[in-house]
């Protein structure tokens, strides 16, 4: 049976070719890409993601993505212009990992809500920091660093051996 069901089937393309019907089709005459190269399982993934230009982090489970947005929590408000979009972004982050806490899928990480006020706090203190500036007649001046915390509790712990 499957003898007869191939043999139909190649009836059928021999009479599509012999009617020109896979003439002009996008790709005809070029290279098949990927070809020569090792297999790899996730190929149409990666050239999905690459094509619609998405970025790899879709493929991350919820809690990972999270974690990562928490990671990425100054950059992502470092340009807003106000204190009240800054406490806004950080209350969607809140409301997408709280809501992943109460319905955890994928692997176990830790993921805790942002405080909003340490945010803001920082955000105030990048705003607050003079840009580095280049005038015409002299080289760029940069105001300087801040000053490293005090480490006093490693002291004492130290001590205390």
């Amino acid at each position: 049976m499957s003898e007869a069901w191939e043999a139909a089937v190649e009836s059928q393309i021999r009479g599509a070719v012999q009617r020109g019907e896979f003439d002009d089709l996008p790709g005809m005459g070029k290279p098949i890409p990927g070809r020569g190269m090792p297999y790899d399982e996730s190929w149409w993934i990666k050239s999905f993601l690459e094509r619609e230009a998405l970025p790899s982090d879709l493929l991350l489970p919820t809690s990972l993505q999270l974690r990562r947005r928490v990671e990425q929590v100054p950059d992502e408000v470092r340009h807003l212009p106000t204190e009240r979009s800054v406490r806004d972004f950080v209350a969607q982050l809140n409301a997408q990992i709280v809501a992943w806490l109460r319905n955890p899928d994928g692997p176990r990480v830790v993921v805790r809500p942002v405080n909003a006020d340490d945010v803001v706090r920082r955000w105030r203190a990048e705003r607050a920091r003079p840009e580095v500036t280049t005038t015409a007649t002299g080289p760029a001046t940069v105001s300087a660093p801040p000053r490293r915390p005090r480490r006093s509790w490693w002291r004492r712990w130290r001590r205390r051996g």
